[in-house]
């Protein structure tokens, strides 16, 4: 434990050293200072508190359909929300559907400690990958119901490891593990643990959330047309050299782009060598005349969940990187999805690509192949719409399991 606790230490200390030369790195150590008297001032010390923690903004919205389920089931509860990564916080830090939103303090001892004297929660819930051993240890002392929600464990995680000893211990502190998939379960019941409930995935509840809201954007309605549209979300400059070619290729067929981070060099080499023409989207007011121009860069954030509700087919970026995005937002609309080769973590992906309903693509001609059939027979797209369809709407329902059942222990 003293290692975990020094490298902890130790992780702290190299942070705010770069934190002058690093954006990210500043706003994770500015974060954190004075959190326990801004914790102290804004929470009520008589409130009943459900405390959610998630990692970034990736967990938050697998959490976010837990924390909306409750407080309109649970209105009593106050939700406290915190981050790890100013990735999510920065985002989401004005996010309606929490009562406090804060960084989590460095998991030291006596942090955690602090943090629950002044949390004081009823109920804490990790999502997805957050053991903080010593918050965890804490938190079982004190007899806090405590959960882990949409929870994947594979067999060559630390748990399973000869020198996981702590790692397992933590795992203690759960009254309940809501995971994702029967080998999870499995695999924790190889370690003893019977307190494990599979669920699936809180995301599939969020994406259709997200489906259901969708926004009719007028711009995209412009640009589209009378035409068809492909989209591409959270593309990387990878992923973008296949699509100028298929753009390229496909002259009748309109596309929205959305980067994954605003690089204008990448930016500007998509708009050169797009041959139809492309335009920015926030350069676009409500009269821009969109004539004939085959490319929408979407350089915005928080309207492409929306904008896939206009496209006949997607492909989403990462693959060619540490790996995909998020393939369940196109997926849910029915969209035929394609990505790069590095997916195999992401279950929902491998679940699309054995189901045709996705493909892994390692190169040009690989995209070209499994979109020009796509593009030219109907009944093959319609099938394949389908079953991308049928997936997400097959896996909702685990927000109400979870829910359920905590408030029923």
């Amino acid at each position: 434990m003293w290692l975990y606790n020094f490298g902890l230490t130790l992780y702290a200390w190299i942070v705010r050293l770069v934190a002058p030369r690093y954006p990210k790195a500043r706003l994770w150590s500015d974060g954190r200072k004075a959190l326990f008297e801004r914790m102290r001032q804004a929470i009520d010390p008589k409130a009943r508190i459900i405390w959610i923690h998630v990692a970034s903004l990736g967990e938050f919205e697998q959490g976010r359909p837990i924390i909306e389920e409750i407080r309109k089931t649970h209105p009593e509860y106050k939700i406290l929300l915190t981050f790890f990564s100013p990735s999510g916080y920065e985002i989401r830090k004005n996010y309606a559907g929490a009562d406090y939103i804060f960084y989590l303090p460095i998991d030291t001892p006596r942090n955690a400690r602090r943090f629950l004297d002044i949390a004081h929660p009823e109920i804490a819930i990790f999502v997805k990958y957050e053991f903080w051993l010593n918050l965890l240890a804490e938190l079982k002392r004190r007899k806090v119901r405590t959960y882990i929600v949409s929870a994947i464990f594979r067999r060559n995680s630390i748990f399973f490891r000869t020198y996981g000893g702590m790692w397992r211990q933590a795992l203690e502190s759960f009254d309940t593990m809501f995971v994702q998939n029967e080998e999870s379960k499995k695999l924790l019941a190889t370690l003893g643990f019977d307190n494990v409930l599979v669920a699936g995935d809180t995301r599939f509840d969020r994406v259709a959330e997200i489906a259901r809201a969708a926004k009719r954007i007028d711009l995209i309605d412009r640009f589209k047309g009378e035409g068809r549209l492909f989209v591409a979300g959270s593309t990387w400059g990878p992923d973008e050299e296949l699509l100028i070619r298929l753009m390229n290729d496909n002259p009748q067929i309109k596309f929205v782009v959305a980067p994954h981070e605003m690089d204008e060099s990448r930016i500007e080499h998509l708009i050169a060598e797009t041959r139809g023409g492309a335009l920015r989207y926030t350069q676009c007011t409500p009269h821009t005349p969109f004539g004939s121009k085959q490319l929408l860069i979407l350089d915005t954030v928080g309207i492409l969940a929306s904008v896939y509700g206009y496209a006949t087919w997607s492909y989403i970026g990462g693959g060619f990187g540490v790996g995909i995005h998020n393939t369940l937002e196109a997926a849910t609309f029915g969209l035929p999805v394609a990505f790069g080769p590095n997916y195999q973590k992401f279950k929902e992906a491998r679940d699309l690509v054995t189901l045709e309903a996705a493909r892994s693509i390692n190169n040009y001609d690989e995209l070209n192949a499994w979109f020009t059939p796509l593009r030219d027979n109907e009944e093959f797209l319609t099938k394949t719409s389908r079953i991308a369809r049928d997936y997400t709407t097959r896996h909702q329902g685990a927000t109400g399991i979870i829910v359920r059942t905590i408030f029923q222990q």
